[in-house]
């Protein structure tokens, strides 16, 4: 008999965590509102103390989502449990996720706390949670590094305080996954009340663990995993939901355990992340990749063409990669194009898909062949700078051995037409000083990376560019048949994102 394991998604909070990953109000709505579709168990929509943007996102995720549950992070002190409980207040489903440090090395130098208090930190943090709501979460931060007759008291402490969920996070990616499956062993038998709560898995991918340990968290007793969606977050990351998700589904042989998640929006779910964040996913990512269903090998194809199963593991459709790749062309139609983007998990309203068709028309008068990939890059292009207040009007750029290289570029800022013509030390750098002439600022470029959406020459470039400023920073993408329009549309997104955080106020990104 197979057993339920709750799937915890922390995109929005540490996935939101890695530098450059912030998203948007509206785009958190938009992630948050796929996940529920996929039937994610729990979404923690962010950390509500660490600003008042994180607050504002995690009450409205709260109003908008009915049937996932809605969680909140919180620190152990009185202000943050009472935050998060405000903020998930509307959620017909909620929950308030508490933290502490256990291990020695934290409780000697971040916390400065002798072990004593923590347990009383722990008790009087989870008695407030459970004032607010009956699910409550606890988590001992660093539990791999946390002495073991310690970590045991702790854990005690949280269940008597009424705590419903125990997470043992691997705070670090230090353990390995004997080591951490032992470890949820070892606590659920020796902790009085532990067969009445929930035990939850939570681990980064310092050494490339994270799914591993994961699994055998659950192999240990676990009940829930916390993960990410293309494995996003702090440092090396957090394990990845798609793996997580399909592991348990193609090797229920060895695992008997299932989790509710649609796997057929894996893919849409990683593309949308991608594009919010402008992380983009590498070729050979497990399940979501480019290339993780690609075979160049001849004797691969010679085994896919006899049997699928000779090389796949599981089918492409079934976490949402098309089974074929088929190319469209300037003579496609509507019809065609609509069929097309509804097969790929696309559902655009009216005005979107006009917009998208005619980016599709154009980008077929300038290119023989249309990819799958061409099209998700102009939808995910069109989505990404729909509410941008500075767009690229015109661009000419003058370009060669003989110099200078100019960039005469005409802006739409705030609706109102700028233009300047500037020299730069390369294409792209006159196209940057330009723009930085109509739109000054003091940020500083921390990536300008450029690939090839698909292969050839005529391939959509898609460009991704980080800002930073006094401690604020953003991301933004765009994908272009001309790499030098992909540059300037993307770092002119980018300022317009880096504009609105300074005029909200936000400033660095909170830690947690």
């Amino acid at each position: 008999m197979t057993q339920a394991i709750r799937i915890f998604d922390t995109t929005m909070r540490d996935g939101e965590q890695s530098p450059g990953a912030s998203m948007s109000h509206a785009e958190k709505i938009e992630l948050a509102k796929l996940l529920e579709d996929m039937a994610v168990d729990v979404i923690e929509a962010g950390f509500p103390i660490a600003s008042q943007g994180d607050f504002d996102a995690v009450h409205a995720i709260a109003r908008t989502i009915k049937n996932s549950t809605v969680c909140g992070l919180s620190r152990a002190g009185a202000k943050d449990i009472e935050r998060c409980a405000e903020a998930i207040r509307p959620a017909p489903r909620k929950r308030i996720h508490t933290f502490i440090s256990t291990s020695p090395i934290h409780m000697k130098h971040k916390l400065q706390m002798e072990p004593d208090a923590v347990l009383e930190a722990i008790h009087g943090s989870v008695s407030l949670a459970r004032n607010h709501t009956d699910d409550v979460e606890w988590s001992a931060e660093d539990a791999t590094r946390t002495e073991r007759d310690f970590l045991l008291r702790a854990v005690e402490t949280a269940i008597r305080a009424g705590a419903t969920t125990i997470n043992l996070p691997d705070t670090v990616g230090y353990s390995f996954p004997s080591e951490y499956g032992a470890l949820f062993a070892d606590v659920i038998a020796n902790v009085p009340g532990a067969d009445e709560v929930i035990f939850s898995a939570h681990c980064h991918n310092d050494l490339g663990l994270a799914v591993a340990n994961s699994l055998a968290a659950v192999q240990g007793g676990a009940r829930q995993i916390e993960c990410a969606i293309n494995g996003l977050g702090e440092r090396a990351g957090n394990a990845a939901l798609e793996e997580i998700v399909m592991a348990l589904r193609v090797r229920g042989d060895g695992m008997p355990f299932t989790t509710g998640v649609d796997a057929t929006r894996l893919m849409m779910a990683s593309k949308m992340v991608s594009r919010i964040t402008g992380f983009p996913v590498q070729y050979n990512k497990a399940i979501v990749g480019k290339n993780a269903f690609a075979h160049e090998s001849g004797i691969h194809q010679d085994g896919m063409l006899k049997h699928a199963q000779t090389y796949e593991i599981m089918r492409p459709e079934d976490v949402g990669q098309g089974a074929t790749n088929l190319v469209m062309g300037k003579h496609s139609g509507r019809h065609a194009f609509k069929d097309k983007l509804r097969d790929m998990g696309y559902e655009l309203s009216d005005n979107a898909f006009q917009d998208a068709f005619a980016r599709f028309k154009a980008l077929a008068d300038r290119k023989k062949h249309v990819y799958d990939d061409d099209i998700i890059a102009l939808v995910d292009d069109a989505a990404a700078h729909f509410d941008d207040a500075i767009k690229v009007v015109r661009l000419r750029v003058v370009a060669g051995t003989d110099g200078p290289q100019t960039a005469e570029i005409d802006l739409e800022i705030d609706g109102k037409p700028a233009w300047t013509t500037q020299r730069g030390n390369g294409p792209v750098d006159a196209v940057f000083n330009a723009i930085s002439v109509l739109v000054p600022h003091q940020a500083v470029l921390d990536l300008y990376q450029v690939h090839a959406v698909t292969e050839g020459t005529d391939a959509q470039a898609e460009v991704s560019v980080r800002l930073s400023e006094h401690g604020r920073i953003v991301t933004a993408r765009s994908a272009d048949a001309d790499t030098l329009v992909a540059s300037a549309k993307a770092y002119a997104s980018a300022l317009a994102r880096l504009r609105a955080k300074r005029e909200r106020g936000e400033d660095a990104q909170a830690a947690g």
